[in-house]
């Protein structure tokens, strides 16, 4: 049996990291936004994270969005939400199972906010691939002054 051309072509590391990171977010339990992370070292998937609310807590479709609730814009006031971030979880899960991910390359579905910037700055990681824009003029600015490589995926 020959293959053709089309189902020869394989994903480049890029398509394939993010088709998982999306496939991450397809767990989130977060009522506004589905973002998913995974952490990468040498091709290698160390960790993985959605939003959502911390282990063994309700979830906002059983309890509600408090961010809904208090009409609270997206951006602002990131304390007043029940979940944590994807990348905030995908840092967490990392430390759970004793997995450095200083010198990883983070897939996200969307660009880190300035909160999950400061985190991803002192966990080592060193570059930020990501899908969709979330405007955080302050988050752009810190990973540039740490020196992390952020670059869209297109």
């Amino acid at each position: 049996m020959e293959l053709n051309d089309e189902a020869r072509e394989r994903p480049s590391w890029d398509e394939y990291f993010m088709e998982i990171a999306r496939i991450v977010a397809s767990r989130s339990t977060c009522l506004r936004r589905h973002v998913g992370a995974i952490a990468v070292r040498d091709r290698r998937i160390l960790a993985t994270g959605y939003n959502g609310a911390p282990t063994g807590l309700a979830h906002c479709a059983e309890v509600g969005c408090l961010r809904a609730q208090r009409d609270v814009p997206s951006g602002e006031r990131h304390e007043l939400c029940r979940g944590l971030h994807a990348e905030q979880n995908v840092i967490v899960q990392a430390a759970l199972h004793g997995i450095s991910i200083r010198g990883a390359t983070i897939y996200c579905t969307n660009h880190p906010c300035v909160l999950c910037a400061k985190m991803l700055v002192n966990a080592g990681v060193t570059e930020i691939v990501y899908a969709g824009e979330y405007p955080d003029d302050l988050a752009s600015g810190i990973l540039g002054e740490a020196g992390i490589k952020v670059r869209r995926f297109v």
